[in-house]
């Protein structure tokens, strides 16, 4: 896809699916779960402040308030201002406040000791930009942690509509990061989910948000042509799939 994602369309898918977010995110759980498991391993000082970036419904918070209960503070953003709801019901001993607006454009509450997102940063419009503001905000030696989405995501949807995003390779992430931060570690993987229908799939995109990429009538002839081609060249004996390519970095101010 050319030209910069729709910030106020992705605002609203999100906040549409804010009910079956959940449920239906599993392969944001299993990214959330895996750059937590590399931000153990990278990350032992002590966090005092932090600052995760797409909340959203909460998913990576919960995750996150259980395997670091040395969190003092932890500011909460997300585009969508509705989402101040669900952080609200976080629970635990450290002080929660949501910072609602886009990340890219609102002033920052630094130092932080660690700022971390999961799944949100290929929505962005400048991503060097923001990592420059970011290290303007970190305290020396803080940590920085995100997932985000490389360029064979979603890749059978590209395919079939040609709709999709402009995503980073990891050694553009790498040198991308390398310009502020020192990195610790990076790491790429691919997922593959299986469904019963094309359909399923497209429901999965609506019910998780993901779908806020462009908006297209999809009119009987399209999905009726969508559906025969998914089915026909991205079905194996488990069901049709479709494919995630999580990207991991680590890295220290």
């Amino acid at each position: 896809m050319n030209g910069k994602v729709d910030k106020n369309l992705v605002g609203r898918q999100f906040q549409r699916a804010a009910a079956t977010y959940d449920s239906q995110a599993m392969i944001q759980h299993r990214v959330a779960d895996h750059l937590l498991a590399m931000l153990a391993e990278n990350c032992r000082r002590e966090l005092d402040r932090v600052l995760e970036i797409g909340c959203c419904t909460g998913l990576l918070s919960r995750k996150l308030i259980k395997a670091r209960p040395d969190i003092s503070e932890l500011v909460l953003n997300d585009l969508v201002e509705d989402f101040a709801v669900p952080a609200g019901n976080l629970s635990g001993p450290l002080f929660i406040r949501f910072l609602a607006g886009d990340i890219e454009t609102i002033a920052l509450p630094g130092p932080f000791d660690l700022v971390l997102s999961s799944s949100t940063f290929h929505w962005l419009h400048d991503l060097p930009g923001l990592l420059a503001k970011l290290a303007e905000n970190m305290a020396p030696g803080a940590c920085l942690a995100f997932s985000i989405y490389g360029p064979e995501n979603l890749r059978e949807i590209r395919q079939l509509s040609g709709i999709g995003l402009d995503y980073f390779s990891l050694e553009e992430l790498e040198k991308m990061v390398g310009q502020y931060f020192t990195l610790d570690q990076s790491r790429q993987k691919e997922e593959r989910f299986f469904f019963a229908t094309p359909m399923d799939v497209l429901n999965h995109l609506r019910q998780t948000g993901v779908n806020a990429v462009k908006r297209e009538p999809w009119t009987p002839g399209r999905l009726q042509h969508f559906t025969r081609e998914y089915q026909h060249l991205f079905s194996d004996a488990q069901g049709v799939y479709l494919t995630y390519h999580p990207l991991y970095i680590v890295a220290h101010y």
